[in-house]
């Protein structure tokens, strides 16, 4: 915002934007110095007429990134994996460029490359982080940024949406390979997954005094979309919580990379292929349904805001349903069709 005063019979203006270098001027009225603050102010905005002051122009975009993960990164939910997807990108060419050589042809060079490595939701999410730290940089740090470089490009199409439920015979596959892990929690993670519909950071988060075996619920405070919920518990998840040991905060402490690592091992030695942690979630998601339970109820479970996010993670088998519409429907008498 630019200062105007008063000086004995005339109008001072001031304007100073953290990176560019400062300007004043006088005039006799009031109205003109606003008009002149206005458009100077202007100018900054689309990068007319200033000069970054000395110093911002040295910064490079692995500056900015680096100013990102120290102050942005850090308070996020998701620190571990945004911490470690920027560090990536930090290695990354494009990443010694100045802030004010930063051009819309300079990322969709990067996004082309980086396509040929990973898949298209890959580069999407970088993309995605990469355009909110130059606004914060541009916005918040006076960091010389005329237009947000990412603006001007399109984002690859992402085509990766994940039907996968366990196939017949995986859930005893499972199994068996539970009974040779070493890891004693590894198997009530997995089960009380599948039976609470509950992101691994739910469950990893999830406390004691958040769980109430009486009333068979658990309170989940810290949600991917920031809104806690109370969620029902199944017989079965409140008999694996029965046999844990309630001996410290957490009711299952372990780490996220340690589960990790285990349901890589899991995987192999089971034999299963193309199975992701995440995936139990869409298999939870899909058993609430098949039990007849209507929209509101599973979203109430899963956390869902958007019903057409939840049809995302429903799959149903075409067997439950049937078995369903047996059991809700009552016999009918043959239909009396004219053969004639």
């Amino acid at each position: 915002m630019a200062t105007i005063r008063r000086r004995g019979k005339s109008w001072f203006a001031q304007i100073r934007r953290k990176g560019f270098t400062p300007k004043y001027k006088s005039f006799s009225s009031k109205s003109d110095a606003l008009l002149w603050a206005r458009s100077e102010e202007t100018a900054i905005d689309n990068g007319y007429g200033y000069q970054p002051s000395q110093g911002s122009t040295k910064i490079t975009l692995r500056d900015i990134l680096q100013k990102y993960r120290e102050e942005v990164t850090v308070k996020k939910k998701g620190y571990e994996s945004e911490n470690l997807r920027l560090q990536r990108i930090q290695t990354e060419p494009i990443c010694d460029l100045l802030a004010v050589d930063l051009t819309p042809a300079a990322f969709s060079s990067y996004r082309n490359e980086r396509l040929q490595k990973v898949k298209p939701g890959t580069v999407k999410r970088e993309l995605g982080l990469l355009r909110h730290t130059l606004e914060i940089a541009k916005k918040e740090w006076g960091v010389p940024i005329r237009n947000n470089p990412i603006d001007g490009i399109a984002f690859p199409k992402v085509q990766d949406a994940r039907q996968r439920r366990l196939n017949e015979g995986e859930a005893e596959q499972i199994e068996v390979a539970l009974n040779a892990t070493k890891n004693h929690l590894i198997g009530p993670v997995v089960y009380f997954a599948i039976e609470t519909a509950m992101r691994r950071g739910e469950i990893l988060n999830l406390k004691w005094t958040d769980v109430c075996i009486e009333k068979r619920s658990a309170r989940i405070r810290n949600a991917k979309n920031g809104c806690e919920r109370t969620i029902p518990l199944t017989k079965k998840a409140v008999h694996i919580l029965r046999y844990l040991p309630a001996n410290g905060e957490l009711v299952f402490p372990i780490t996220g990379d340690a589960i990790r690592q285990s349901w890589k091992r899991l995987c192999h030695r089971s034999g299963i292929a193309d199975l992701r942690f995440h995936d139990l979630r869409h298999e939870a998601i899909s058993r609430f349904c098949e039990m007849g339970l209507s929209i509101p109820e599973v979203a109430l479970i899963s956390g869902h805001k958007d019903p057409r996010m939840l049809f995302r993670y429903t799959h149903l088998l075409p067997a439950q349903v049937n078995a369903r519409i047996d059991q809700l429907t009552s016999e009918l008498d043959e239909p009396n069709i004219n053969r004639n």
